[in-house]
Formats: C-alpha cells, sequence, structure tokens
C-alpha cells in the first residue's frame, strides 16, 4: 500500500466528553461520529498541560512536558530554538508535503515549524497584537482576506461583535457565514487540495480557532441549543479550595458563578461552534471523497484542551479536571487497520500523535519523542500500556499537579499544598473529593507517591525529604526553555 496522506485536525477548547458518540446528552456531532465510527476512538486522551502552547507543543515534538519543559502558558518563546524537532520536519525530512491551515500559536507567529508552507489564523492574540498594531498581514492570513471580501471595509475586523476571546459572553456571528474563520479554514484546505503536488503524499495539519471563544456561531447553531432547557452547572463538594480565586459574574473569570441565562447562552455558543465544525469538517471530507483521497487518507481528529464551561463555577482551561484536560482523539485509518467503531479505554495523551503518524507514515521516530505509537490500537492488538499520566499547569498563582489512569485522580495544588482524590469510574464528573475518607487512604497514598515520583527532581523543589513541599514558584518553562521575548 502507498504511504498514506495524513490529515491532522486540531480545534481549540474542546472537552473530550462533547461529541454526540461519546454519550453527551446535548451537543449533535453526526459527522465526527461518522468519523468515530470508521475508525476508533479514545475515550481517555488527555492533554498533559491544558492550555493552547503547551499542548501544541506536546503535539508537535511527541515529548512530556518532562521533556519539552512547558509546563505553563508563555508567549513569545521562539518554538525552533527550543524544540528543534517537529512533526512536520521529520514528515518532511521523509518526503511528505506538508501544510498547516488555521491556528498555529507559535513565537514568531510567521515560524512555519517544519511546514512546507502556512496560511494563518491564531484567532485575537493579545500578545500579538499589541506588538504588530502597523500591519495584521504579519501576524495573520484569515483578516486580510476578510478585508478583501464584498461589501467590506478596510477596517473590517472579526472583533467588530464587541466579543473578548475569552469570555463567556455569547451571541451569533455578526457577518455572513461564509466569512466565518472556521469556514475560511475549511475553504482554504479544499483549495489547497487542488494545489498540492500530486506526486508527493501529504500531511495537512487542519487547525480551527474554535470552539474557544469568543462564542460566536453562526445564527442557526446558536438556536439549535440557546432554546434548550436551563441545566444548572456541575458543582462539588471541594469549590471552596479555590474560594480566593473566585470572581463571581466577571465575564472572564477563570473561577466564579455566571448568572444562570449568561451560563447558559455561553454553552449553546460553545456547543453551537461544536456543530459547525462537525459541518464543515464533513464539507472538507467530502472533498477528499470528491477528489478520490479519501480512501488512502489517515484522518486524526483531537483538540489541545478542553473547557470546564462552568462545571464547579470554573471557566476556561488550564485546571486538572476532566473539562479542561480531557480531549477528543478519533483515528480513521486506511482500510487494513482493525476493525470499525474500536474504542480504546487505555490513557493517552497528545504526546502519543506524533509517533502514531510518524509509523503511519513508515518514518523514523526520533529518539526525544517520548509518545508512543497508537498504531497497535488501531491494528486491533492489546498492547502494555503505560500505568498512568501526570499533567500539570501553572495557573492561578501555583501549579496544579495531577496524576491518572483514568479511573483514579489525584490531585496536588502548590500554593497552600491542597489535596483532591477522585474515583473517575464512580464519579466521573469529580464531584467527591475523597483525599480525607477513611476508607479510600491507602490509595490516596499510593497515587500522592506516584505523583511524587513525577516531582522528585524537579527544579522547582515541589519535593523534599521524600514529601510534596506547597509554596514553592510554579514556573511557565523549566530553565532549559529560551526565555519569552517580552
Amino acid at each position: 500500500m502507498d504511504r498514506p496522506n495524513i490529515v491532522l485536525i486540531c480545534v481549540d477548547q474542546w472537552r473530550g466528553d462533547c461529541l454526540s458518540a461519546a454519550g453527551h446528552p446535548v451537543v449533535r456531532t453526526p459527522y465526527l461520529d461518522e468519523l468515530a465510527d470508521g475508525g476508533t476512538r479514545f475515550s481517555r486522551a488527555y492533554s498533559a498541560t491544558p492550555t493552547c502552547v503547551p499542548a501544541r507543543v506536546a503535539m508537535m515534538t511527541g515529548q512530556s512536558q518532562e521533556a519539552h519543559g512547558r509546563v505553563g502558558y508563555s508567549d513569545g518563546v521562539n518554538f525552533d530554538e527550543a524544540h528543534p524537532v517537529s512533526l512536520p520536519r521529520e514528515l518532511r525530512n521523509a518526503g511528505y508535503q506538508t501544510e498547516a491551515i488555521g491556528k498555529m500559536h507559535v513565537y514568531p507567529e510567521r515560524s512555519r515549524i517544519g511546514f512546507d508552507d502556512v496560511r494563518l489564523h491564531d484567532g485575537y492574540l493579545h500578545a500579538a497584537r499589541r506588538r504588530n498594531r502597523r500591519d495584521f498581514r504579519e501576524i495573520d492570513d484569515y483578516l486580510p482576506w476578510l478585508q478583501a471580501q464584498a461589501g467590506a471595509t478596510a477596517v473590517e475586523d472579526y472583533t467588530d461583535n464587541g466579543l473578548n476571546c475569552n469570555s463567556v459572553v455569547a451571541r451569533p456571528w455578526d457577518k455572513a457565514e461564509a466569512l466565518h474563520p472556521t469556514n475560511w479554514i475549511a475553504t482554504e484546505a479544499i483549495s489547497w487540495l487542488y494545489r498540492r503536488d500530486p506526486t508527493a503524499p501529504f500531511f495537512l495539519y487542519l487547525s480551527f480557532h474554535r470552539p474557544h471563544s469568543p462564542l460566536d456561531p453562526p445564527q442557526w447553531a446558536f438556536d439549535q441549543y440557546v432554546h434548550g432547557p436551563l441545566a444548572e452547572p456541575v458543582t462539588g463538594n471541594w469549590m471552596d479550595d479555590y474560594a480566593e480565586h473566585r470572581r463571581d459574574g466577571a465575564h472572564n473569570a477563570l473561577v466564579g458563578r455566571q448568572d444562570a441565562q449568561t451560563h447558559h447562552r455561553a454553552k449553546a455558543g460553545y456547543y453551537g461552534h461544536m456543530s459547525h465544525i462537525d459541518q464543515q469538517v464533513n464539507r472538507f471530507l467530502e472533498a477528499l471523497w470528491e477528489m478520490g483521497l479519501r480512501e488512502n487518507t489517515v484522518v486524526i481528529f483531537t483538540s489541545d484542551h478542553g473547557d470546564m464551561m462552568g462545571d464547579h463555577d470554573m471557566y476556561r482551561k488550564g485546571f486538572p479536571y476532566e473539562g479542561s484536560a480531557s480531549v477528543p482523539l478519533l483515528v480513521s485509518a486506511p482500510r487494513g487497520y482493525g476493525g470499525r467503531g474500536t474504542v480504546v479505554d487505555d490513557v493517552v495523551e497528545l504526546r502519543d500523535i506524533m509517533p502514531t503518524v510518524l509509523e503511519l507514515a513508515c518514518a523514523d521516530i526520533p529518539d526525544t519523542v517520548d509518545g508512543r505509537s497508537l498504531v497497535p490500537f488501531l491494528q486491533g492488538e492489546r498492547v502494555q500500556w503505560r500505568e498512568d499520566l501526570h499533567g500539570e499547569h501553572a495557573l492561578l498563582g501555583q501549579s496544579l499537579q495531577w496524576v491518572t489512569d483514568g479511573k483514579r485522580k489525584f490531585v496536588w495544588m502548590s500554593g497552600e499544598g491542597r489535596e483532591q482524590f477522585f474515583d473517575l469510574e464512580a464519579d466521573p464528573q469529580e464531584t467527591t473529593n475523597l483525599v480525607r475518607d477513611p476508607a479510600r487512604a491507602s490509595e490516596v497514598e499510593k497515587w500522592r507517591g506516584r505523583l511524587i515520583d513525577y516531582l522528585r527532581d524537579r527544579e522547582e523543589g515541589y519535593v523534599q525529604d521524600g514529601r510534596l513541599v506547597a509554596g514553592r514558584t510554579p514556573l511557565n518553562a523549566l530553565s532549559r526553555v529560551p526565555k519569552p521575548v517580552l
């Protein structure tokens, strides 16, 4: 069989439970469900560092945060200096034509990190906007395209509706649907299929900015959910652990309760983005089929992280909880890779995508990669897999550390040393902290020990004399990573 084409579809801030194929009671994703039915769905896929920058570094380097060093969110770190080995570079060396369309979130913004070419739309990046006040063509391809459309003006912007890119405020898109960034990315991808080199296999990174806020899906997609019943957010018995960080009612709060109507509209905007993306993914896949390419193309669908979306009075990402850290992962490979509609319950992570893609492409996997190829799962094999996964993120002035096997989860908050322990099998929404339950004491001690093993030699000094030490200064990047450009 010829080496397959590979399409990696990455969306931004899509929770792992938000697929109707995963049993979500509200979200409808019929086309992604079809992709899952024709391939493999990984039900316990995680982003170990669940914000945009470090998560995408993991995906593009095949490395854990211990290896790539990005343990929090930092703009302005030169990608090629910090991470010279990348997925697109390895594929290009193996003879693939490589293209990226959509969100990259690297620095400098025009860095290609190994891709032959990039058509760029990162959304509203505060650091880039402030640095590039002269001409946004330096950091974005969508905005100048938008300004050149019939009826548009030279000052047309995707921020014209007044929404914020980290806000729960939601309203429908204010322009024609064809002008939406989600449509633009699919349109650019289909156009590129005609311009590709037909003599080489291709790797296409199709990277949608949504369902990340601004929560502005087309009217039909918003209406599909806003008229449903109002639902109370999930709340746990441990929410006082974040009491000092609450900003109730603040539109961009990480922790804080919203009024019922604002919360409901935020979910309608979020879910509406998902339905919109679902249809645009189908539009692209139909084009692949029409061009005779679908049968020999691997399609992977995932996200860089999730969104708490009101669970436990939290929004956005960076948290250790399932809403933030769990991501969808679907792999539809050409025939010859095992069964269809398979669900894998082993814990996998974004770092596993790079070695998976390289093995499917018959390319060598660099020694720098510490992720593992998922190809054996695609072939229906049972393999010895990782016992657990360590995740973390610097957030709220501390490091939120966690370790899980998809069935249990231990969380440690480095600021004041608070601990949480969840039984994900009995309590998948993490409502009950069992850390002080005498019946769970031995389990808690075992899982605390696992986290200590991961942190034992960390430069922050989180472990001393075999014990977790609170109050240490958290880092966004370990010292081996170049400092951000200010």
